[in-house]
């Protein structure tokens, strides 16, 4: 299996697209230029199975409902953030982009626990790691020693807590608890910004100093 890095739209939103060597693809978080991604799609001959979010701010779910319909695949999102797939008040979109609001259609599967996730050929670990937001969750591909981690850990920083319903305390114990007990050579692929590891940010981290 690879995955492929695509920013997206004006936060530079990190969609990532996880696909194996029959095609197959799964799309997580697509937060805006839904012609972008599809057109990226198609030109690599890939095939999307599932959209796979890691939680529901606007800048995640922006080209959701334009991707979903294109390739007719699900979308999967944790329960306690189904609403605000259709809410701009809860996903942030009203607060921040002046009334415009991103909406997308309700989830096709709800995400009610930790466990584990298969979707055709591929096999995910979900971890809850809330605090970003309250239904904030991590995929986790131990064969790839990877995690799609959302906005929950970055290189060098942690995730915002000062947005509506985000929780420092609890964003700090997801971060100890769940990311940084995986394996220390372990990716992790954020919502923003550049690739890290679980390693260079135990090292490096200004906010894991106490670890």
């Amino acid at each position: 299996m690879e995955w492929k890095q695509i920013p997206l739209g004006l936060l530079q939103t990190n969609c990532y697209v996880l696909y194996n060597q029959e095609k197959d693809c799964i799309i997580f978080d697509p937060g805006a230029e839904g012609d972008k991604l599809i057109a990226t799609l198609e030109n690599e001959k890939l095939h999307p199975l599932a959209i796979l979010l890691t939680h529901a701010h606007f800048d995640h779910i922006g080209a959701v409902d334009e991707v979903k319909k294109h390739f007719d695949i699900p979308v999967y999102i944790h329960e306690e953030e189904a609403s605000w797939l259709t809410d701009p008040s809860l996903n942030g979109s009203q607060l921040f982009l002046n009334g415009r609001a991103i909406v997308a259609s309700p989830a096709d599967h709800l995400i009610k626990a930790e466990g584990t996730l298969a979707i055709g050929g591929f096999t995910f670990n979900i971890l809850e790691t809330p605090g970003h937001s309250p239904g904030s969750i991590s995929f986790y591909v131990k064969e790839l020693k990877t995690i799609f981690a959302g906005d929950t850990l970055f290189q060098g920083s942690i995730g915002r807590t000062d947005l509506p319903w985000g929780n420092h305390e609890q964003l700090m114990e997801s971060i100890r608890e769940k990311l940084l007990t995986l394996p220390r050579e372990t990716a992790v692929l954020p919502g923003h910004g550049s690739i890290t590891s679980i390693e260079d940010e135990i090292r490096s981290n200004p906010f894991l100093n106490n670890y």
